[in-house]
């Protein structure tokens, strides 16, 4: 999964200069935009993957994620798993500029458990969890584990 998540408004309006982009409305106030090839094409400047160490951010786009952020704090997201298994990257754009990250493990809360990279970022983002539930899991971004299931399920 690579996706960007900021406020509703912040990302439908970003969205709107890029071809192919989907919103998929998240809780909390929240959307995402999943990185399918269209729109990964639509926003590289054709640089260099650049060295924040995510897996697939585009060349140049964390530019343009700095700039949408003006609006609004957003964040990056990429997970992968496999079998049960696996690895987050993450990172927050807020009032122009880099503003969390990139992260790419997780880090001990004072006095409780391990927090994932999203989850960081969705703290950023002002998420609110109940106890026994992380950020993750507050705004449903464990309902799909795909791009394409996300997009599938804002079709519908």
């Amino acid at each position: 999964m690579q996706v960007v998540i900021a406020g509703d408004q912040v990302l439908r309006v970003a969205s709107r200069e890029v071809p192919g982009a989907h919103v998929v409305p998240l809780g909390q106030g929240l959307s995402l935009m999943p990185m399918t090839d269209e729109v990964v094409a639509a926003v590289t400047d054709g640089s260099d993957e650049g060295d924040l160490g995510f897996w697939r951010l585009p060349g140049g786009f964390d530019t343009q994620l700095a700039q949408w952020s003006v609006a609004g704090p957003i964040a990056y997201v990429e997970a992968e798993y496999f079998g049960g298994v696996g690895e987050q990257r993450a990172a927050v754009w807020a009032d122009g500029a880099l503003a969390l990250g990139p992260l790419d493990e997780p880090t001990k809360k004072r006095f409780s458990r391990a927090v994932s990279p999203i989850s960081q970022a969705l703290g950023r983002l002002g998420v609110r969890r109940s106890p026994g539930e992380d950020e993750f899991e507050a705004v449903g971004l464990g309902r799909h584990r795909s791009n394409e299931d996300w997009i599938s399920s804002a079709c519908h």
